[in-house]
């Protein structure tokens, strides 16, 4: 079993806190790759978007943010109100908080599929305890936007709305 598919065993068992699998609200998208939903007005996860363009060299990846139309067809109200956690959104399922970190790294590949792989080792009350901590001081290291980050035009179509 590799880090991914343990990932998606140990979050379905979930606290009611969604601090792991996220059940879909709607029919699956027909976007043929895995989704990062982020919060738009957050320097972190534009950072953090820049970050996974830049490494996702076979282009993967989609985007969007968790306050747009995408969001609202596939994830659930409460996920979308919670705006301090990344989703990572693949083959039906949602991850959040740190299982959507090491879901996205493990997806990047390289040495980040190893930087993964450290991470699964921690346990997750522990990594989700690292990320609440950093999502509440995030507006204060990285900033607020004004606005959603807007794709360049070699980005554009792997940015859904």
């Amino acid at each position: 079993m590799d880090v991914s598919q343990a990932n998606a065993a140990s979050v379905s068992s979930s606290d009611d806190r969604g601090a792991g699998r996220i059940v879909a609200s709607a029919e699956p998208h027909s976007v043929a790759g895995p989704i990062v939903f982020f919060d738009g007005e957050c320097g972190l996860c534009h950072r953090t978007v820049d970050f996974a363009l830049r490494r996702d060299r076979n282009g993967r990846l989609w985007f969007a943010p968790l306050q747009g139309s995408t969001a609202e067809a596939l994830l659930p109200v409460e996920t979308r109100r919670d705006l301090d956690s990344v989703v990572f959104w693949r083959n039906g399922c949602g991850y959040s908080r740190s299982a959507a970190v090491v879901a996205l790294l493990w997806t990047l590949g390289g040495i980040w599929r190893v930087v993964a792989a450290v991470l699964w080792c921690v346990p997750r009350p522990l990594r989700d305890l690292g990320y609440r901590w950093v999502a509440r001081n995030r507006f204060r290291w990285f900033g607020r936007r004004e606005a959603c980050r807007l794709p360049r035009p070699e980005e554009r179509e792997r940015f859904l709305p």
